[in-house]
């Protein structure tokens, strides 16, 4: 059994209610409510909200919401695992219902398909991992970025080879997108972290790959899901 887990709370510092904005004429979240509906792997998928319109989208777009999450779950600072164990022992304590897996989805990732979350899930199966993330190409490589000292002068960010640095020749890096996150939920309560040592990569397409976090990023995103004439599952 396999729970996909989407989390969205009702504040948002950086774009104010930015889980509910419009995008390319849908609610933000419900880009990946639809994905995760779609998806053939996902035994259940449980909205975790504070809020009560965030709810009612989810209820309207035939999502589970049976628990509304503590305040405290909800703030700026509130870590992600306590959003993800508070959601699961709620089901372990209400329901006696404990899935094999947890598909943390976050709705800043409308970008991401039905396809990348059957893809992470059965990797994580065949691997028998116990934790898959998500990862897309760094366009930008350490070995290019600077920082600015003290002193206001520019420096290398990071120690790098002495040398040339051919694009071609630099070492592959990978950033977390933030799109999937799945675990098994034994490990999870056991060691309550989504990344514990057996922890393997879903690399994703840059095109599937967009976080959102500013208005720019909103922008772009509905520029993307407009372009593509609609969302569908091949």
């Amino acid at each position: 059994m396999i729970l996909g887990l989407i989390t969205a709370r009702g504040g948002s510092k950086g774009v104010p209610k930015k889980n509910i904005k419009i995008v390319a004429g849908k609610h933000l979240i419900v880009w990946t409510i639809e994905a995760a509906l779609k998806s053939s792997m996902l035994s259940r998928v449980v909205l975790s909200t504070d809020d009560k319109i965030i709810a009612e989208i989810g209820k309207n777009n035939n999502v589970e919401v049976p628990f509304l999450r503590p305040e405290i779950l909800a703030q700026d600072n509130s870590p992600h695992i306590d959003v993800i164990f508070n959601a699961t022992n709620w089901l372990i304590d209400n329901e006696n219902w404990c899935p094999d897996y947890i598909l943390l989805l976050q709705p800043t990732s409308p970008l991401r398909t039905c396809q990348d979350i059957d893809n992470v899930i059965s990797m994580g199966i065949a691997e028998n991992a116990d934790s898959v993330v998500s990862v897309c190409m760094s366009q930008v490589h350490p070995y290019k970025m600077k920082k600015i000292n003290r002193e206001g002068k520019m420096i290398d960010y990071t120690e790098k080879p002495k040398g040339y640095l051919p694009r071609q020749k630099l070492p592959d890096i990978y950033f977390e997108n933030g799109a999937l996150y799945l675990i098994k939920t034994k490990v999870l309560l056991e060691q309550k972290t989504l990344f514990p040592q057996n922890t393997i990569p879903y690399i994703m397409p840059e095109e599937n790959s967009l976080d959102i976090d500013t208005e720019w990023d909103i922008f772009l995103a509905d520029l993307i899901l407009k372009n593509k004439h609609g969302y569908k599952c091949k």
